[in-house]
């Protein structure tokens, strides 16, 4: 049985209830998270990574070595790292490891590619400055969980070094939002609608294909990515975002660890201040990072 405090979670994001436009979203995700920051002790350092804002958020015991590029959520068009702070500096202690957040342009003032343009440069200037691609760990929840696969299959297209692993928390990934799960899961997610993503994936492409690999990457060829986690609800509409995702890895040769968290809902991450199985996943994040980015 799920922790008493789920209710809680669920109550939290009524919040967005009437928001609409961009401007009305970003400030309920602001709402949202605002009780929610990172712990006394996390320590944070705004800098310019290669052009694009960006964060150092460690924990105390954050090795010098190991690194997180970390991509909120939003569906493109909200958060930031003021948002995603508390989970970043969860995500540091628990990796052992520094994380760099990304503020990447956000849509609709700036659609695709600028977001993917981004966590690329973002990931760059991190190597360019003394990271070793196999100490470096790219991660994100939601829309950022897909941007980080976009992200992977760039970094491979042009041939660049890859980072040692991937983990995506209930990543968007297809901006068709054609899974089964956008029906059989809709009438008990309380957060995510197949509506509200199509809205975001207008503001984010326009016009543009939606199944393009580098849109949604749950239609890239995935040969040659490094190993990923995946955590995701089963009450949520994305659910069969993260199973085709991690059947189209395994079947081009990625090693998947595919996480189905019971009665949780969507990114219930975010909320480990007051959510044991928060805490619970992101303890399973850090030991696969602490793994893999050695």
């Amino acid at each position: 049985m799920a922790s008493s405090n789920l209710h809680r979670v669920i109550d939290a994001w009524k919040v967005f209830d009437g928001a609409v436009t961009p401007r009305e979203l970003r400030a309920a995700h602001e709402a949202l998270m605002t009780p929610y920051p990172a712990e006394p002790d996390i320590e944070s350092q705004p800098v310019d990574a290669g052009g694009v804002s960006a964060e150092w958020i460690a924990a105390s015991n954050a090795s010098a070595d190991r690194f997180v590029v970390y991509l909120h959520g939003g569906g493109f068009v909200m958060a930031s790292f003021d948002t995603h702070r508390g989970l970043m500096g969860r995500i540091s202690r628990s990796a052992e490891a520094r994380v760099l957040g990304v503020n990447y342009r956000l849509a609709p003032e700036f659609p695709y590619p600028a977001a993917l343009e981004d966590a690329t440069a973002t990931y760059n200037w991190l190597i360019a400055n003394g990271a070793t691609a196999s100490d470096v760990v790219i991660a994100g929840d939601s829309a950022g969980g897909g941007l980080a696969l976009s992200t992977l299959v760039a970094l491979r297209k042009a041939a660049g070094p890859m980072p040692a692993a991937a983990v995506c928390l209930s990543p968007w990934v297809d901006m068709e939002a054609s899974g089964d799960s956008m029906t059989t899961k809709a009438a008990i997610d309380p957060v995510v609608q197949r509506e509200g993503l199509l809205n975001n994936a207008k503001l984010y492409l326009g016009n543009g294909h939606r199944r393009a690999p580098l849109v949604s990457p749950l239609y890239a060829d995935l040969a040659g990515l490094p190993p990923l986690l995946i955590q995701v609800a089963e009450s949520e509409v994305l659910l069969d975002d993260s199973k085709r995702l991690a059947g189209r890895a395994k079947r081009c040769g990625v090693q998947v660890s595919l996480e189905v968290w019971p009665e949780m809902v969507h990114v219930w991450q975010l909320f480990a201040a007051i959510l044991p199985e928060a805490q619970q996943a992101i303890e399973h994040i850090g030991a696969f990072i602490r793994e893999h980015a050695r």
